[in-house]
This record gives C-alpha cells, sequence and structure tokens, in this order.
C-alpha cells in the first residue's frame, strides 16, 4: 500500500462511519456481495453491517438473495439507473453531448469486433482458449472484455438518458415548459 493510498484510506475512517461505509459499499456493488466481505471492505463488524443491510434491503435500496449457499445482497440496478441517467440530464452535458458520447463508444466496440472477429466480451474472452498467446496478450484481452461489458452498460444508461431527455428535466424546466 502507497502512502498515498494509506493517508486517503485514514482520512476515510476518521471522516465516515462505519454506517456510511457500508452504505457506499453496498450501493456500489456491481455483483452480489456478502455481508461478510461488504463488513470487511467496509472495515466495519459483522453484526452492524448486517443490521444496515437489513435496513437498505427493507428501504429497497438493497435486494437479497438467500438461495444460494451464503446470502447476498446487490442494488436495485434499475434505481441506479435512473439516478444515474437523471445524473446526466441535471450535468452540464447536452442532449448533444451524450450522443457524441455515444457515438463515441459505440465505434469503440465496433472497433474491438473488428480487431478480435468477436461479437461479445465472452467471445473476446475464448480467444484466450483459442490462441496461443503471451501472458501480456491474455492480459490485455480480458482486460479489453471487462472494460467492453462496462462500456455496454454505460450504453444502456446514456441511451436511456437520451431517449428519456424530456422527462427527466428538473422540476423548473417542466413548470417553464407548461407556462
Amino acid at each position: 500500500m502507497t502512502e498515498d493510498e494509506s493517508e486517503s484510506e485514514s482520512l476515510m475512517d476518521r471522516q465516515t462511519t462505519g454506517e456510511d461505509r457500508v452504505r457506499m459499499f453496498a450501493r456500489q456493488l456491481s455483483e452480489p456481495r456478502t455481508a461478510n466481505w461488504i463488513a470487511s471492505n467496509a472495515g466495519w463488524s459483522h453484526g452492524p453491517t448486517k443490521r444496515v443491510l437489513e435496513r437498505l434491503v427493507d428501504n429497497g435500496v438493497l435486494h437479497r438473495d438467500d438461495t444460494g449457499a451464503h446470502t447476498t445482497d446487490f442494488p436495485d440496478y434499475r434505481r441506479q439507473a435512473i439516478k444515474e441517467a437523471i445524473r446526466l440530464r441535471d450535468s452540464d452535458h447536452t442532449v448533444e453531448d451524450l450522443t457524441e458520447r455515444l457515438t463515441e463508444t459505440n465505434a469503440q466496440i465496433r472497433g474491438w469486433k473488428d480487431k478480435f472477429d468477436v461479437e461479445s466480451p465472452n467471445q473476446l474472452r475464448g480467444t484466450i482458449a483459442d490462441q496461443v498467446l503471451d501472458i501480456t496478450e491474455e492480459d490485455r484481452r480480458r482486460e479489453i472484455a471487462r472494460e467492453w461489458e462496462q462500456l455496454q452498460r454505460r450504453i444502456e444508461i446514456v441511451g436511456f438518458a437520451i431517449r428519456e431527455w424530456d422527462f427527466l428535466a428538473p422540476e423548473a424546466e417542466h413548470n417553464e415548459a407548461q407556462s
């Protein structure tokens, strides 16, 4: 751990409560995680972490899956997507800016499809097994596949924000348009 990382961690510990850290980690999950995992990453004990997670589930912020060997919690991805679309709408970006970003992102994905002759991130991962590659190229393809998946999720959110631009307008804009 670098000195900067150590300083930022201690700053986070000093300026947030355990409950704040649990909420932060829980809302940023990209895959289901156990209360133990969240507690460990938030630097807080299991019991209080579990109580915070239960409240977040009760409030509809998180979903719980207890069908597997371990109970896991995960964010309401729809709620996250809508909040992100609202954030995009409320930012300094114009609908034209977002459309340009969408065009650039689609071009990047098309470039990967053409370069590797694949149609999906998993097909790209499959090329690692199909070809004799050095470790650097394998790592590069895995990283591209992860980035591709993130960009696909981003395309969905930005596309939603563009399609619903007028609907997502702040209340003041709705009131001005109706006057």
